[in-house]
């Protein structure tokens, strides 16, 4: 999709289809033209550059519905994903992901959320990795 606002191509998620990190993975993924993503947000951030299904040049990611995916994604989520990464973290790491675990558990610090926003605004204007022309659109 293509908006006469913006000659950039648009790709449109919609919070009202997942309630959680795998079901922001598979709407993602629908968008990729045959290209799956798992989840893995260092992955998520590879496929912002554009060039996996992510059209090259720039583009707009429309996100409609996006405090829905706030609440979806919110402190809870985001203790069950770092209880996962846990498991399978270094043993050098793991006294940081308790202490991210603990905060979360409080309410306190960056969700799920916040960290999927921030690596897609790490992409457009202003981010370390502006030269990818990533737009993001909260609706």
């Amino acid at each position: 999709m293509v908006d006469a606002r913006n000659p950039l191509p648009v790709l449109v998620v919609d919070g009202a289809e997942f309630s959680d990190l795998d079901g922001f993975a598979r709407a993602f993924s629908a968008l990729l033209g045959g290209v799956a993503w798992d989840g893995n947000l260092d992955a998520f951030n590879d496929l912002l550059r554009g060039g996996f299904g992510t059209p090259e040049g720039g583009w707009v990611l429309r996100w409609v519905n996006a405090d829905l995916s706030r609440a979806a994604l919110g402190h809870e989520a985001t203790v069950r994903r770092l209880e996962r990464l846990l498991v399978t973290s270094a043993p050098s790491n793991r006294a940081d992901f308790q202490a991210r675990i603990s905060s979360a558990r409080l309410g306190i610090g960056p969700t799920l959320f916040d960290e999927i926003v921030g690596i897609i605004r790490r992409h457009g204007d202003g981010g370390e990795e502006s030269e990818d022309g990533v737009v993001l659109e909260l609706r």
